[in-house]
């Protein structure tokens, strides 16, 4: 007889017998207990949390990279839908960003209530785009970018400055107020970062 067809017959004695012996039970609460033990072991030790990895933590710096990225890339798209419309009301398109930015700077064009409300929100002092938040966001998207090594700092000033040359470029003519304003603001942060004295930062000058 094969070992299966043992089992068989045991498993169905098992299940038929009408009682069974008081050792039988003593046996079978002590594998019972066993298998509980064992059960309670497992859960315990899946419980058991494992360090996370710092790559990936929350503020790691490609999470904060990205996340800056989004929110510049909503606001641009934001803002270059209020000049649409009022390049629309006014017979003109938007071929890329740069005839925009030249749309802007030549000023011939009327605004609307609801555009010029948005609009003084956005550059107000407190606004995204005001100076105060353009320039943090500027400072600390190159933080993000080197870790927050200042020895680096003179190199994330530099890209700004060449970044700013490009805008200017792109606008056409001087920047705005406003963009000097952040200008000397963004520079001012650099200083900070960079740990150098207000003396050192005229003299330099």
């Amino acid at each position: 007889m094969s070992v299966n067809s043992v089992n068989s017959v045991n498993s169905t004695a098992a299940y038929t017998a009408p009682a069974k012996s008081n050792t039988a039970k003593a046996a079978e609460n002590t594998n019972t207990s066993k298998d509980t033990s064992s059960s309670n072991g497992a859960v315990y030790e899946k419980g058991s949390t494992a360090k996370p990895s710092s790559s990936k933590g929350i503020y790691s710096k490609s999470d904060i990279v990205a996340r800056m990225k989004r929110d510049t890339e909503q606001r641009t798209a934001q803002l270059k839908s209020l000049v649409e419309k009022m390049m629309t009301s006014q017979g003109s398109k938007i071929g890329q960003a740069d005839d925009m930015w030249r749309f802007l700077a030549k000023g011939n064009f009327t605004v609307s209530a609801d555009v010029k409300a948005q609009a003084q929100a956005d550059i107000a002092e407190d606004g995204y785009w005001g100076v105060k938040q353009t320039s943090d966001r500027i400072v600390e998207f190159a933080k993000a970018l080197t870790g927050g090594d200042s020895s680096k700092a003179e190199e994330m000033r530099a890209a700004f400055e060449k970044g700013f040359k490009a805008a200017t470029g792109a606008w056409g003519s001087k920047l705005p107020g406003i963009s000097q304003q952040t200008y000397d603001a963004v520079m001012d942060k650099f200083d900070e970062w960079a740990g150098k004295t207000t003396d050192e930062t005229t003299e330099t000058a």
